[in-house]
């Protein structure tokens, strides 16, 4: 059985298990209790086990694979093609994402369907969570082209990539802008030098990679614990009481990944959907069990390598910045969030508004860490500029851990069929050229 079966297999038993043990506990409460305590005490420790493994190469691997995918180009002049065809489809896949969410948001009416009671009730079980997010955002600066500068150039690189705080990762753009000028720099070598810098990155890429092979042999196990322990953890009366909007949401990104992304790659990298995303299927359940787009970005560097074939100059240069900035599932999730809760409050957002909260939610997407609720203060900053009390995020917050889980898939997938497509079209350029 192979290590995507395996994975797909423990995700399926955690689901059936937990779901079992939520059935158990509607006649026997303690059991229910019981467990609950079990997933704290000893699932999520072994799923974070294999969580850090993930963590701790992602700072080295952004670095090496993205510099290294630089330098690979040869000619500088080359880069501006590579980023012109990303920065394009990200753009586009974040704007389609929020707009399909908004239409169904429109279509389903979900805050119509929560009674005030139930949005009190939800709002007093999780209020700590929603003022400590309210709190988070309002302690960020507004954006600014100085804030802009500080986020990209900061004046300590290494402490800002470290971080001043062990629980977190630090901050990826200016590690992001450093391996682009690391790799910028490396084309103006000499041939000699430039092929043993090449070689110098290209050995710790294969080095962190041999440590994700380590922990994805975790991932049959470690991915049935973590499943297992939110589903037990969130209850399925909270999901019930969204479950309009959850459903909602998920058939929003559902549309979007294997609506819009499978129409892209049958049309822009003309290959078949169905074996895209069999190939895939890896990435995928990593980055629904971590939460975690930079978690998922060894996994997808791997796969976009060793099973979809992609040259390392692209997938070294679409997949980092594709972690941190193509969050086209948050974006989507964003705009479903605020207008969610503008209608359980009874706001009304008129179409123009709404064109306003698309922008709006692709640009605090791109701002969002790619670590597990890293969305929730900049939902609380969408709905504070639209007029919406920003603590209802509150009714949400129950439920946020599992819509992560599947926005987090949606940005991911969406990440390597960016890659794709930029890897076949830029070959298609290549060979035109070659012959004329």
């Amino acid at each position: 059985m192979s290590l995507a079966t395996r994975i797909l297999w423990g995700l399926v038993i955690g689901i059936v298990a937990a779901l079992a043990t939520l059935a158990i506990g509607q006649w026997h409460a303690p059991t229910l209790a019981f467990m609950q305590r079990v997933s704290s005490a000893v699932f999520d420790p072994f799923g974070q086990v294999f969580l850090r493994l993930l963590f701790f190469v992602v700072i080295p691997l952004v670095f090496s694979s993205l510099a290294s995918g630089i330098v690979q180009l040869g000619q500088l002049n080359r880069l501006g093609p590579l980023a012109a065809r990303t920065f394009a489809l990200f753009a586009a896949n974040m704007v389609i994402g929020v707009a399909i969410g908004l239409v169904l948001m429109n279509l389903l009416q979900p805050g119509h369907h929560i009674d005030p009671l139930t949005a009190q009730k939800l709002m007093a079980e999780y209020g700590g969570s929603a003022v400590q997010s309210v709190r988070t955002h309002a302690e960020q600066p507004g954006l600014s082209l100085g804030l802009l500068v500080e986020m990209f150039m900061p004046r300590n690189l290494f402490g800002a990539v470290v971080g001043n705080n062990r629980g977190v990762i630090g901050d990826v753009l200016p590690l992001i802008l450093f391996a682009i000028l690391v790799g910028a720099a490396g084309t103006q070598l000499a041939p000699d030098k430039r092929q043993r810098l090449q070689d110098g990155l290209d050995l710790i890429s294969e080095l962190m990679t041999k440590i994700v092979d380590f922990a994805l042999q975790l991932a049959p196990y470690a991915v049935p614990a973590m499943i297992y322990s939110v589903i037990v953890k969130v209850g399925l009366d909270v999901v019930l009481a969204l479950s309009v909007f959850v459903v909602g949401c998920l058939l929003a990104m559902a549309l979007h990944l294997f609506g819009t992304m499978s129409l892209w790659i049958a049309l822009l990298a003309r290959k078949s959907p169905w074996a895209f995303f069999k190939n895939i299927r890896p990435v995928l359940v990593t980055a629904f069990s971590t939460s975690s787009s930079n978690a998922t970005l060894p996994t997808s560097l791997a796969i976009a390598q060793e099973e979809l074939k992609l040259r390392p100059t692209t997938s070294g240069f679409v997949l980092p910045l594709g972690a941190t900035m193509n969050m086209s599932g948050t974006a989507l999730f964003e705009g479903c969030v605020v207008l969610f809760i503008a209608q359980v409050f009874g706001v009304e957002l008129s179409l123009a508004t709404q064109v306003i909260m698309l922008l709006l939610a692709v640009l605090s997407a791109v701002a969002v860490s790619g670590i597990p609720g890293g969305s929730l203060p900049m939902i609380a900053g969408l709905l504070a500029t639209f007029g919406i009390p920003p603590e209802g995020i509150g009714i949400i917050i129950g439920v946020d851990r599992l819509l992560d889980m599947a926005r987090t898939t949606v940005n991911v997938g969406s990440d390597i069929v960016t890659a794709q497509i930029v890897d076949d079209s830029l070959k298609r350029a290549e060979a035109r050229n070659a012959q004329a």
